[in-house]
């Protein structure tokens, strides 16, 4: 079931590499905050937020270029 994105297809290499920046974002946020590392934990949240936007613009793209059947 995570093998489906939310517009039906199969999950493109895009998607998952957005996937794994939220997930690994997660991971040294969590990091930095266990281990009180300032640097470590903002680097998680920007990672995590990055993965974010750019899952959102390649599907507002994808979306935008498709074209509708006659």
């Amino acid at each position: 079931m995570l093998a489906f994105s939310v517009y039906g297809d199969l999950m493109s290499k895009m998607d998952w590499a957005c996937l794994c920046a939220i997930i690994l974002g997660f991971v040294v946020f969590l990091y930095g905050a266990n281990f009180y590392d300032a640097f470590a934990g903002w680097i998680g949240v920007y990672l995590f937020f990055a993965g974010i936007i750019a899952f959102l613009v390649i599907y507002i793209y994808r979306e935008l270029i498709k074209t509708e059947e006659a």
